[in-house]
């Protein structure tokens, strides 16, 4: 074989010619995610990537946020909310691939101190329970009640506690979940509410109580295709999110199933 014919064949077999072989070239998808599924989403990408069945590029923030940035043209191929509400706003807004939504997670609602603080001391959340007491003069970490999902859930499950009104003027309100713990992480606020993932994610908090599950609406991760970026990778990666390989990666992370 002369140089030149074996220098082609090593072309023909890098982009599949002449071997029936079809080269596969996969498009970047983006997927928009929140916050609190970080570490996780992160990871899926990366096993997607490494089984070659596309290449996705992730932006985390609050789910309010990002659907605000899907509304306004975002190039999201994938949306996973924190909460049904955002992701009933895109679809109510014609946003989403129809059939390609299902509900993908749950969580837990929890308490955590800083570990600075020595050990934790475990906090019975009930009704009525004595927060505000709790707090002193510090303040309670949560994402921002006014449109993130963890501080509706927060904000929710106060009410129905009936410590809402004891403590709403002692707030630090974060972007999102992963600000509330971070106040929390750097001993800002003495206490703070985020998904129990966040605590697990973190080396610098401790959960010191769990709010049950009656005391808030359940706490759902959907995910979907977001309308204008219906392609098969984005399909691929929504399926792949469903598969068990993606499940155990939720689950080591401390998310329920959905």
């Amino acid at each position: 074989m002369t140089g030149f014919m074996k220098r082609f064949g090593l072309l023909a077999m890098a982009l599949g010619l002449g071997t029936g072989v079809p080269a596969i070239a996969h498009a970047e998808i983006q997927v928009f995610a929140a916050a609190s599924t970080t570490e996780s989403v992160n990871a899926i990408t990366a096993a997607f990537a490494a089984k070659k069945l596309g290449s996705a590029k992730t932006s985390f923030g609050s789910s309010s946020t990002l659907a605000k940035q899907i509304e306004n043209a975002a190039p999201a191929a994938v949306f996973i909310s924190a909460d049904e509400d955002w992701m009933d706003y895109l679809d109510k807004k014609k946003l989403l691939v129809a059939g390609t939504r299902a509900d993908l997670l749950g969580n837990d609602l929890v308490m955590i101190a800083p570990k600075d603080g020595g050990s934790p001391k475990h906090i019975q959340i009930g009704p009525n329970f004595p927060l505000a007491k709790l707090l002193g003069d510090g303040r309670l970490s949560v994402g921002d009640p006014a449109h993130v999902p963890a501080g509706l859930y927060a904000k929710a499950a106060l009410e129905k506690l009936g410590v809402w009104n004891s403590v709403k003027d002692k707030l630090a309100p974060g972007q999102d979940v992963r600000a509330a713990l971070a106040f929390v992480e750097r001993g800002e606020t003495p206490y703070g509410i985020v998904y129990a993932t966040d605590a697990i994610a973190s080396s610098k908090v401790w959960e010191v109580g769990i709010f049950p599950d009656s005391s808030h609406p359940k706490i759902s991760y959907p995910v979907a295709v977001v309308a204008g970026h219906d392609t098969p990778e984005a399909r691929a990666f929504v399926d792949f999110l469903k598969g068990p390989e993606a499940a155990a990666i939720f689950a080591k992370a401390g998310f329920r199933k959905p």
